[in-house]
């Protein structure tokens, strides 16, 4: 008999890069998964995770879906031919639907697409965006509150079990 052979192992944690104020600024209705065209020297700084989407915002021009203020760093060994730019405009991919339901949901009042963070899925780079609505700064005061109440029951579980 022979032997099976070994896959190719995933890689344990997929996410490349998040947005890690998104949570803070802004209450979550719907999360979507989109495909992302980019260039080669931009996969090969994603392998090295040289992202940030902390500023990045998904805007709406023609029916299609562009994430502006994803800053993808080159890598040092980048091509001489090749002029990286960091924070180009990347279009997102989604089916045609997909993308009239959530510009139907845009158009009202207080909505916004935001990416969340980054990811492989089967060898391709993946941008999860979700449709937000901004919180207020009151609601940021209370998630403030909600952390630090979490943060002390933690202590007083940790103090106990000693």
């Amino acid at each position: 008999m022979a032997a099976k052979k070994k896959t190719a192992s995933k890689t344990p944690n997929p996410v490349i890069a998040s947005n890690k104020k998104a949570a803070f600024n802004y209450f979550f209705e719907e999360r979507h998964e989109a495909g992302m065209v980019l260039q080669g020297w931009e996969v090969k700084a994603l392998r090295a995770g040289k992202a940030q989407l902390t500023d990045g915002y998904v805007v709406i021009r023609g029916g299609e879906l562009f994430v502006i203020g994803c800053q993808i760093n080159p890598l040092g060994t980048a091509s001489t031919h090749v002029r990286p730019e960091a924070a180009r405009t990347k279009k997102l991919l989604m089916h045609r639907d997909e993308i009239r339901r959530l510009i139907g949901k845009v158009e009202q009042r207080g909505y916004t697409l935001i990416p969340l963070n980054l990811h492989w899925k089967n060898g391709r780079v993946k941008c999860e965006i979700a449709l937000a609505k901004g919180k207020a700064e009151h609601d940021k005061r209370d998630t403030i509150k909600e952390r630090e109440g979490k943060r002390e029951a933690q202590r007083a579980m940790k103090s106990l079990s000693r």
